[in-house]
C-alpha cells in the first residue's frame, strides 16, 4: 500500500511541477522563479506534514504527501527538513556542510554532464 500512495503522490507532484513550470514559462528572468517555487511550496508541505502530521495518520499521510507529492514536486524539501533537523539538534557544522556540499557537489554534477554532453543536445 505505501508504495502505491507514494506513486499517487509522486504523479501528483510532478504534474504540480509541470504545472508551475507552464505557468511560469513566459516571463524574461534570470531567477529560475519556477524552480524556485516549486522548492518553497515542496518545503512548506513537508514542513506541515511533520509539524501537524502526529494528529494525522501518518502511515497515509507521509507516503502520500511527504514522499511522494513532495518528491515528486521537489526533492528539495526533504533537503530543507535534513537541514532543520541537523540545525535543530545543535550540528551546525554538519549542516552547513551539508549545503555547501549539496549545492556546490549538485552544481558541479550539473556542469560536467554539460561538459560531457555533445554540442547541440544541450
Amino acid at each position: 500500500m505505501k508504495w502505491i500512495l507514494i506513486f499517487l503522490g509522486g504523479g501528483l507532484g510532478s504534474v504540480c511541477r509541470f504545472a508551475i513550470s507552464v505557468l511560469f514559462k513566459g516571463m524574461v528572468s534570470a531567477f529560475p522563479l519556477a524552480t524556485f517555487l516549486s522548492n518553497l511550496v515542496a518545503a512548506f508541505v513537508i514542513a506541515v506534514i511533520f509539524f501537524i502530521g502526529n494528529k494525522l495518520n501518518n502511515h497515509v499521510v507521509w507516503p502520500l504527501l511527504a514522499i511522494g507529492f513532495c518528491g515528486g514536486l521537489s526533492t528539495f524539501s526533504a533537503f530543507s527538513l535534513e537541514t532543520f533537523h541537523l540545525l535543530k539538534s545543535g550540528q551546525l557544522g554538519l549542516a552547513m556542510a551539508y549545503v555547501f556540499s549539496s549545492f556546490l557537489l549538485c552544481l558541479l554534477a550539473v556542469w560536467l554532464i554539460s561538459k560531457l554532453v555533445p554540442e547541440g543536445y544541450l
